[in-house]
């Protein structure tokens, strides 16, 4: 089992499926500028991805691309969290979804920085100074619908319980990467968790919002069990490629 490979892709499908998720409101935001910044975030999000899978597909060594692992593995072989691959649902939704996974990845490339794997660290690097802007982005959305009118802030509420029983499988663990934690490479999954959890509560904390009671959460995320939406991401994320093979722009 090549460890590397499986957590570079946990890493690089994360964004994957989110991209292509909120790409999906291309043309479609409340007014212009929000519509160009979503867009904006989705193809941050890809090119995060394409980074990766470039270097999981050298790290793999079999000749693949980038473009094989993004569009022509199987369900059972992505290893996303489950909260990317959700509905966009109203406005309320979609930005939470990209606060919580904001909040996520800035922690996590800010420690990915210190990896002992250079190339790692020079991916996440770059990638950081993307994500810092998708939290203040998401964060001030986020503040804004808490403290507007009766319906934003029940709206923002609602998200907050449809969405909150995914969040703790970001923090899934593929197998074997206690392993790379003792090399350096990757931070300990657990202690990012714990960490996200801190800021989320601050942030939740000045914004007025009630993080729900319930600590039940959903599981299947990175280990090839997807939610039923997953599917139809997929069907449409490689509908080219399996029609056209080798097709390229």
């Amino acid at each position: 089992m090549n460890l590397l490979y499986n957590y570079l892709l946990k890493l690089a499908d994360d964004t994957l499926i989110f991209g292509q998720r909120l790409g999906e409101l291309c043309g479609k935001g409340p007014y212009l500028e929000e519509d160009i910044a979503l867009t904006n975030i989705a193809l941050d999000y890809l090119g995060q991805s394409n980074n990766l899978f470039k270097y999981a597909a050298k790290v793999q060594n079999l000749g693949k691309t980038e473009d094989d692992l993004a569009f022509l593995r199987l369900e059972k072989e992505y290893l996303n969290c489950q909260l990317s691959e959700l509905p966009n649902g109203d406005y309320a939704n979609t930005i939470l979804k990209v606060y919580f996974f904001a909040v996520y990845q800035k922690i996590l490339y800010t420690e990915l920085m210190k990896s002992s794997d250079e190339q790692i660290a020079a991916i996440a690097e770059k990638s950081l100074k993307e994500v810092k802007y998708h939290y203040t982005h998401a964060s001030t959305w986020v503040k804004m619908f808490a403290g507007g009118t009766e319906e934003s802030e029940t709206r923002l509420q609602n998200a907050v319980e449809n969405l909150w029983e995914y969040t703790a499988g970001i923090f899934a663990e593929t197998a074997g990467e206690e392993d790379l934690v003792k090399l350096d490479i990757a931070p300990d999954s657990k202690i990012l968790y714990e960490d996200w959890k801190k800021v989320v509560a601050k942030d939740f904390a000045d914004f007025g919002i009630a993080i729900p009671e319930s600590e039940f959460m959903q599981k299947g995320s990175r280990t090839g069990y997807h939610t039923e939406y997953f599917g139809y991401i997929l069907c449409e994320l490689q509908y080219m490629q399996r029609t056209y093979p080798d097709c390229v722009w």
